[in-house]
């Protein structure tokens, strides 16, 4: 591509490459320009202009990113996803159904790695997204890309899309302690909307003593195809009530807690193909907490391994909540840590998050 300011007499057929102002209107960049064009840019005093031309080689952005688009999104329908016009050398994949971004990547650091003017962005992979949620972008910086760039940047492009919801349905167990019923309803609530967002239903929702044997009963008979427990007590111990619970009802539990702040105090399991997640206290906020994203992927059909959770540390820091049972942080000089307001969603016990 040829770019460069030239003299009017010699811009015809050129793309304009910054958008100008004339007596006849505002002429938008991008623009081929005509001899009309050409008339008043000179109505406007100017004797030069900025323009950009293609080489016999080179690929119109808009189509340039168009292609690249769909080689990444080969079947819209299959991979949850629906591509935008191709715009300004921009074109949007877009979520078409409910769940969590699948891509890799290493793939997508090589396609970026080709030439800077064929860019990718997309969303962190397993972020959730809702039908309309905008995925990923593909813009082409300049006007044109040489063609042997776009093949290797298409020949680096694996597919993304939006995994799907394979586990509809979710029994809540909630566990009576000493918390009032009030905040009971919140913690529901808050995880019927979590389950909504994410195109789920809350099937059943059972309340049972805070002991072992009732738990497990209802573990045992929950009709969900993710088992989610609160406690109104909380989680301490992998020897604590819920998690025994689990094992008497003959499940196993694979692990308890998880360096995501708030969520550290999270247990997961499983009653035969049955995934179960022991909630911590702070899903009964609606702020994001580390529930959400083992939440999110089993819903999916994903596996969640230890080493999965544990990699989660990396970002694991969510936003501060403004009003906390217990600070992070100790003030200097104090011998007790400081205390913050009464939290609007109090915690348990041991200052669960």
């Amino acid at each position: 591509m040829r770019f460069g300011p030239v003299p009017l007499a010699q811009a015809l057929g050129g793309l304009l490459a910054h958008s100008a102002t004339t007596p006849m209107g505002r002429l938008p960049k991008g623009r081929i320009l005509t001899d009309a064009d050409l008339r008043a840019l000179a109505a406007a005093d100017l004797t030069e202009v900025t323009v950009a031309r293609l080489d016999p080689t080179d690929v119109a952005e808009d189509e340039a990113a168009l292609r690249l688009a769909q080689s990444l999104v080969p079947d819209p329908d299959a991979q949850g996803l629906r591509l935008t016009l191709p715009h300004s050398g921009r074109v949007n994949l877009v979520a078409a159904r409910p769940g969590i971004v699948d891509l890799d990547a290493s793939a997508i650091l090589q396609l970026n790695r080709v030439d800077p003017s064929i860019t990718l962005a997309t969303l962190p992979r397993h972020a959730r997204v809702a039908p309309g949620t905008l995925v990923a972008t593909v813009k082409i910086i300049t006007y044109a890309v040489d063609s042997k760039s776009l093949l290797r940047a298409i020949a680096e492009a694996l597919p993304l899309s939006v995994r799907p919801v394979t586990r509809p349905r979710a029994t809540l167990i909630l566990t009576r302690a000493t918390e009032p019923d009030k905040l009971a309803q919140k913690g529901r609530e808050a995880i019927a909307r979590r389950l909504t967002r994410l195109g789920m239903t809350l099937a059943e929702t059972v309340r049972v003593p805070h002991h072992e044997a009732p738990l497990a009963r209802a573990i045992a008979s929950a009709r969900g195809d993710l088992i989610l427990i609160l406690t109104g007590a909380a989680t301490s111990d992998l020897q604590d009530t819920a998690p025994q619970a689990l094992r008497l009802a003959g499940g196993q539990v694979q692990r308890f807690g998880m360096p995501v702040d708030p969520g550290n105090l999270l247990f997961l399991g499983h009653l035969g193909q049955t995934p179960v997640i022991g909630l911590p206290g702070c899903t009964r906020s609606p702020a994001l907490n580390g529930a959400d994203w083992v939440l999110e992927r089993l819903a999916c059909g994903l596996a969640v391994s230890n080493d999965d959770i544990a990699a989660m540390g990396v970002g694991g820091l969510l936003k501060e909540i403004p009003v906390r049972g217990e600070p992070r942080e100790r003030k200097p000089n104090d011998d007790e840590p400081a205390r913050s307001p009464v939290s609007k969603y109090p915690t348990e016990g041991s200052g669960e998050v």
